[in-house]
């Protein structure tokens, strides 16, 4: 696989001017919806629900999704849980459908518990679309994908099987044990692990909740249970950051490799200090900025969430819906010490 796709280069003229400028707070946008009848073609209020709040990756999409909604003239705003729970999401949702928005856009913490609550908002007219880790087909109409599993799955493995020689054992620091899209990536990474890289023995899946200390106590606590243990995959910014943070300060620095998901503001100094060597992710920014583009088309009625239905999302261009509702932003980018400092984000 290659990971340098096109839209590389407009992530990077984008990210070098970004900044992480959103503070952790219940309304981040211009100002809160407009209560009033839902899904009209001219209600472009639309609410950006993330797995939590206070989490640098979502306050990154949500600059983008900010900037999308003040270019086609609607109201944005951000709300969500301060821990990452299918049950924090609920009353937000319920909340939104009641104050009559144009459009959610939900990370999932669980791909059902969400659901009755999603479904109740659509029959209220409510647009739902679903980005970074999706719910079920039956209780969204657009799916916003960062990547596909399968290059997000690759390139981490790829990653960790060049930095510890293809041989030895990992471990995977994940987020939640229902986020669907970290247990469709460990999933892939299994089958790869299995198929194409033998020598190396995945001896533990453990999950830090998208909390920043309950996953600097996971990555002890697997160094600790594993004392053979040659590296970690981290596919949540979180859980990496957390992690790189543990060893840049223990005796494990460079003899544990660490790699996943990150952004390159939380990953900057371990990059430079040696701590990591390389990791991966998309520009969350340009996520956003896509969600709500599919949002708005939604409400407007230019699409539908069928196959082959195209929208135009701004500077991004044209997009195509595929199988499933499924809209994909573009392929992984791999982020080290020759490049991270071009990006701001």
């Amino acid at each position: 696989m290659t990971f340098a796709p096109k839209r590389v280069l407009a992530l990077a003229a984008v990210a070098v001017t970004a900044a992480l400028a959103l503070t952790a707070c219940a309304d981040t946008g211009s100002s809160s919806p407009t209560s009033g009848s839902s899904g009209g073609s001219g209600n472009l209020s639309i609410t950006f629900l993330p797995k939590n709040l206070g989490n640098p990756y979502f306050d990154t999409s949500a600059k983008g999704g900010q900037a999308a909604v003040a270019e086609f003239g609607g109201t944005f705003n951000q709300v969500g849980p301060a821990q990452a729970s299918p049950d924090g999401q609920v009353s937000y949702i319920n909340t939104a459908t009641q104050q009559g928005v144009g459009a959610l856009v939900v990370s999932a913490n669980d791909p059902k518990a969400i659901c009755d609550s999603l479904n109740q908002a659509r029959s209220a007219g409510v647009k739902v679309v679903t980005f970074d880790s999706d719910t079920e087909t039956s209780c969204r109409d657009i799916f916003v994908n960062q990547a596909t599993s399968d290059g997000i799955a690759k390139v981490q493995v790829d990653l960790i099987a060049k930095q510890i020689g293809d041989s030895g054992e990992i471990a995977i620091l994940s987020a939640a044990a229902n986020a669907t899209n970290q247990n469709a990536w460990i999933d892939k990474m299994k089958a790869l692990l299995a198929s194409d890289h033998p020598n190396i023995k995945l001896v533990d899946v453990v999950y830090g909740n998208d909390d920043d200390q309950t996953s600097f106590d996971k990555t002890a606590a697997l160094l600790q249970a594993h004392p053979n243990l040659k590296g970690i995959i981290s596919p949540t910014t979180v859980g990496i950051a957390a992690a790189a943070r543990y060893l840049s300060t223990s005796a494990y620095k460079g003899k544990v490799a660490l790699t996943g998901l990150g952004t390159p503001n939380q990953m900057r100094a371990y990059i430079k200090d040696g701590t990591v060597t390389s990791f991966a992710l998309w520009n969350p920014e340009d996520l956003g900025y896509l969600a709500a583009y599919a949002a708005e088309a939604l409400i407007k009625g230019e699409i539908t969430g069928k196959q082959g239905d195209t929208f135009t999302a701004g500077k991004l261009g044209k997009f195509t819906v595929g199988a499933d509702g499924t809209v994909l932003l573009g392929d992984p980018f791999v982020f080290d010490a020759s490049n991270i400092d071009n990006f701001n984000f």
